[in-house]
């Protein structure tokens, strides 16, 4: 396997880059952390997380954000099953706590990746990167 290439300065440190499907493959040198959050709430394009109130899911959140500061690579990875998003944002209307958690991750070191699936009669598979907006 290549050797990655450092592209992605955050926080002061470097990075590899992030191939979607290539995750694990690619970080087995490296910390990364990631937790997977799936979704079907789409209104007007807008695709959002969570549905329902979920402290546990603000404790993930969380729980990346501490893994951070201890030198792990952390990852919010939402799974939107639809094919119709055009964007991610918290459901704050939902969860705004939840809402405050995610965006106070994120300007800790927590990153976020969207996708969407393709869904036809042969089955399902991650299709394109969505642009989120905290």
């Amino acid at each position: 396997m290549a050797k990655p290439k450092y592209t992605k300065k955050f926080n002061g440190r470097k990075w590899p880059p992030l191939f979607p499907g290539t995750l694990i493959k690619r970080y087995k040198r490296f910390l990364a952390d990631v937790k997977l959050k799936d979704g079907t709430l789409v209104n007007d394009g807008v695709a959002s997380f969570p549905d329902a109130l979920t402290a546990r899911g603000l404790k993930h959140v969380t729980a990346l954000e501490t893994l951070f500061d201890s030198g792990h690579r952390c990852f919010m990875f939402y799974l939107i099953q639809r094919m119709d998003a055009k964007v991610f944002k918290p459901a704050d209307h939902i969860d705004p706590e939840y809402g405050k958690g995610l965006r106070h991750a994120v300007l800790g070191g927590v990153e976020i990746l969207v996708y969407d699936v393709s869904i036809d009669q042969k089955g399902i598979k991650l299709n394109r990167k969505i642009p989120c907006q905290l």
